[in-house]
């Protein structure tokens, strides 16, 4: 019988239609990067210091350069070991009181000033920045900077539980329907996310767009390598996640254009309202469709493909069948991923990886926020790192398969982040190129994950 591959093999592999379908695919892949490493430009941590009333009055007053004013006015970085006094405490002391000079001006209270009691910053802080971030409006510093992972941890708990449910709506009803779903709701909540009007709803929007936006760009992932012919499938999946890491780059000039965050949301969220229009270039999968015995829709799909290609269809069209042998409409199950002993081996390693290399792309990522120099070209330079990782797949990949430069690649990155632990925040040029090793190591990992787990089930569970 005439499998999807043989029909493509006639239709064409990777046509018009193809490339069509996968440049507008490839749009959603680009969209997803703001939601993903988003955090990096949305809740940046810049240089603060306690608001002390009084103090810029009496700066303006003696003519103090910013150096003169924190060198007067703000406690120094205390004992080693005490967390951060010139960010989270202030001097206690009236600087209102006209008894103040302006040379020295705590002399006369203390012969020296770190006798002098300290307190909280009751009237919030003061930021070194021109823009604004979540954290310099909601003042997540100090006690309260655990709320900036929080911040992150919703979106994460939001990707793993939409993958999830998303994966088993693409398997059950579609991909497209969830294509189309999950983006249009993930463009509202991101939007949604841009007016929040205080932390906990911010929360509750990042949450929700975490529980549909990675289910829409793996729903991409799915559809466009079901579209295309096998000699064309690996190549295809590793180019739709370089198209993520042109969305990286992209945000890195974009965050520098637009240095306040609640701008910079909009400005990522609003074009991915023109994303569901993707309904009039992109069908569904006939490999789904065969898979749920709806064959006179993927015969129709594939007559479609041949005419776009301007091939002419197999004359056997109609006896179109899935390679797998399907003799019912099949539901799937999360219970099918442990359902054999083969499939339990591949779903526990599968899940393990799926977890490290989530962790520690996250992790060099956000290991470019706080290594001291330019965060904008940081995080450009070890985006383009993904490039050349992209390039050495698809060289290698057909010679050596995915076991070993899988394996090779999580070594790598490994052994950067081990080194990481011992390198001062001073090198800040060692750091980078570090972190930039890690992150291509990470990154071939990543995409070895994506294709091996596409690879390993069959059509019915590629999504689950």
């Amino acid at each position: 019988m005439l499998t999807v591959d043989d029909a493509l093999e006639q239709v064409g592999e990777f046509g018009w239609f193809q490339k069509q379908a996968f440049l507008a695919l490839c749009l959603l892949s680009a969209a997803f990067a703001p939601i993903y490493v988003g955090i990096v430009f949305l809740a940046f941590t810049p240089d603060h210091r306690c608001r002390s009333p009084g103090v810029p009055e009496l700066s303006r007053r003696c003519g103090w350069s910013l150096a003169e004013e924190l060198n007067y006015t703000v406690p120094g970085p205390g004992p080693e070991g005490q967390a951060f006094p010139r960010q989270c405490r202030r001097y206690e002391v009236d600087w209102n009181q006209s008894a103040l000079g302006c040379v020295d001006p705590l002399a006369g209270l203390a012969a020296n000033s770190s006798l002098l009691p300290l307190g909280p910053c009751r009237h919030g802080w003061v930021y070194d920045t021109p823009g604004s971030s979540v954290v310099t409006e909601f003042n997540l510093v100090c006690d309260d900077s655990w709320k900036v992972d929080l911040f992150q941890s919703c979106v994460n708990v939001g990707f793993f539980l939409g993958s999830l449910g998303a994966g088993y709506i693409a398997d059950r009803f579609g991909r497209k329907v969830c294509l189309l779903a999950t983006t249009l709701i993930s463009a509202i909540l991101g939007v949604l996310t841009a007016v929040a009007p205080d932390y906990t709803s911010l929360l509750l929007f990042r949450l929700g767009q975490g529980l549909v936006s990675k289910g829409s760009w793996t729903a991409g992932y799915t559809l466009i390598t079901e579209f295309v012919g096998l000699g064309y499938r690996r190549t295809v999946a590793i180019l739709y996640q370089v198209a993520f890491t042109v969305g990286l780059v992209l945000l890195s000039g974009l965050a520098y254009a637009v240095p306040h965050w609640r701008w910079l949301q909009l400005a990522v969220s609003l074009p991915t309202f023109l994303l569901p229009l993707c309904y009039w270039f992109v069908p569904e999968s006939p490999r789904w469709l065969l898979s749920q015995k709806r064959n006179t829709q993927a015969v129709k799909i594939m007559d479609h493909i041949a005419q776009k290609n301007g091939k002419l269809p197999p004359a056997d069209l109609k006896m179109l069948s899935l390679k797998e042998d399907v003799t019912e409409k099949l539901s799937p199950s999360f219970v099918d991923l442990f359902r054999t002993p083969h499939l339990r081996k591949h779903t526990f390693i599968l899940m393990y990886l799926w977890l490290t290399s989530s962790v520690l792309y996250q992790g060099l990522i956000m290991h470019m926020g706080v290594t001291g120099g330019n965060l904008y070209l940081d995080f450009f330079y070890s985006a383009l790192v993904e490039f050349p990782a992209a390039f050495i797949i698809l060289v290698t990949i057909e010679r050596f398969g995915c076991l070993y430069p899988l394996a090779g690649s999580n070594l790598v990155v490994g052994a950067a982040c081990f080194l990481m632990i011992f390198i001062s925040h001073d090198l800040h040029w060692l750091n980078i190129v570090v972190a930039c090793v890690g992150r291509m190591g990470i990154t071939l990992a990543f995409q070895m994950v994506c294709l091996v787990n596409a690879e390993l089930y069959p059509t019915f569970l590629s999504s689950v």
